[in-house]
Parts: structure tokens; sequence; C-alpha cells
């Protein structure tokens, strides 16, 4: 049964989507079975896997709204190596349509229940904002990773981020815990960036990951080419973070596990 992780932050340019993409590529390359849910109308992840947003027969749209099947509107990241849920500007139109039906907060949990057996790990690629859409991420997930970066008004937006996870684990998904933060665009000469992380590791203790990602050129280069960092250059420091980040979680995912038995 698949572990489901959704990628959240309310504050947008943190790199949730680098983290998307790049995490489950690595995920792929320790023969893990991945599947990535692009619920952003911005469609970044899709588009950053190497499919074509602009021309999709099926999107998450059709699936938070009935019209088809998960399996249906899937399709496969040929350099990614995982499968993927694509999103585009339509997508915005579930907010909508949604409002009008029943359990509309879980209809992303209904729809992966079907499939969950068939991939070690889903990553759900949310908004920029707490909505419709980013409820249904969270409540299909079983934990929350949260990509951001070491700045002042980051700790801030981490708070509300942390409210939000805990009402909605309340309310409409008892299971739901944070998962891991992750620091990202870290760069070890700013003073500041070494407070906050610090600042971090004494509040969150293990529940802040070891690995860090850099800030790096071909790591922000490698979505405009469709295709992940390990893919793109897989000797980069981006792409090796990220292999590092996916053994991280692995590890983790191994010992609680063993924990529970």
């Amino acid at each position: 049964m698949a572990k489901v992780f959704a990628i959240a932050n309310q504050k947008g340019g943190v790199g949730k989507t680098t983290t998307c993409i790049n995490l489950a590529a690595s995920l792929v390359a320790t023969r893990r079975r991945v599947l990535l849910i692009d619920l952003d109308p911005q469609g970044n992840a899709t588009m950053g896997s190497g499919v074509d947003k602009h021309n999709l027969e099926h999107s998450v749209l059709d699936v938070l709204t009935g019209q088809c099947d998960l399996i249906e509107a899937m399709q496969f990241s040929e350099h990614g190596g995982y499968q993927l849920l694509p999103s585009n500007r339509d997508v915005t139109a579930a907010e909508v349509e949604m409002l009008e039906m029943d359990k509309r907060e879980s209809r992303l949990r209904q729809a992966l229940a079907p499939i969950r057996e068939n991939y070690d790990y889903v990553l759900i690629d949310c908004p920029p904002s707490l909505s419709m859409l980013t409820i249904n991420g969270l409540v299909a997930s079983d934990g929350v990773i949260i990509p951001m970066q070491c700045e002042y008004f980051a700790l801030e937006g981490l708070t509300d981020l942390i409210g939000s996870i805990q009402r909605i684990g309340q309310s409409l998904n008892p299971g739901l815990k944070i998962e891991g933060l992750l620091r990202t665009m870290f760069d070890p000469r700013i003073n500041l960036a070494n407070d906050v992380a610090g600042q971090l590791k004494a509040h969150f203790g293990d529940t802040l990951y070891e690995t860090v990602i850099p800030r790096n050129v071909r790591l922000a280069e490698a979505p405009s080419h469709g295709m992940p960092a390990l893919a793109y250059d897989k000797s980069s420091t981006g792409a090796n973070a990220y292999l590092a980040l996916a053994g991280e979680l692995v590890r983790r995912q191994r010992k609680a596990a063993k924990a529970i038995a």
C-alpha cells in the first residue's frame, strides 16, 4: 500500500514543484513505484515532467469531478520514470464544481483508493493556498512534506500552515501528520539562513530532514527541459541532494514500519 505525501506550503516559490518532480524521480531510481499528482492549476509539475499541459485529453479535473477514473487520466513521465496525473488551468473549475458535490473534501482520496496498492509512493503537488484543491490533497495524504526557504517570513508562514494541517487532521483526516520539513534553496554563506535552520532544528528536531537542498543552477534549468535534474544532469549537486532525500525518506518509512511491528 502506497504512502501518500502532500508537498505543501501556503507560501509560493519555496520549491514545492521542484521537490515533487525530483523526489519522484529519485524514488524511481531506488526502484520504487511512484505516482505524482499535480493539483496546481499552473500545471508546472506536469510540464516539468515532460507532459504538455496544453494538450491533455484528461486531467485531475476530470478525476475530481467524476468524469473519468484516475487510471484513464494518468500519463507516463518518460524522463522521470513515474506515473503522472496531470493538471492545467482548467483545474480551477474544479473548485466551483466540487462545491455542489457530496464529500467534496475527499474526492481525491476516493479516487486514489482503488489503485493505492499499485504504488510505493504517491506525491501530491499542492497549490500555494489553502484551497479546496489543497484540502483534497491533505485529506488524501498520510503525511505532509513542507519545503521551505530559511528566511524570516518563511517562519511566519510555517505557523499558519501547521495550524491548517492540525485543523484538517482534527476534522477530516485524523491520521494526517507532518512527515518532515525540508530546507530548500539553501545557501550556507547567508547568516540568516543558518540562523533559521538552527531554529528549525531546535523546534522540530527529527521532523526536520537532515538532507538540505542547495541553490543549484542545473536544478533550476531542468524543468524548462521537461525533466528532473537526475535526467538533465545526474552529477549536479541538486540531483544528488534529492537522491539523498529519497534515501532518507525510505529509511524513515522503514524505521516507522519496524516500530509498528
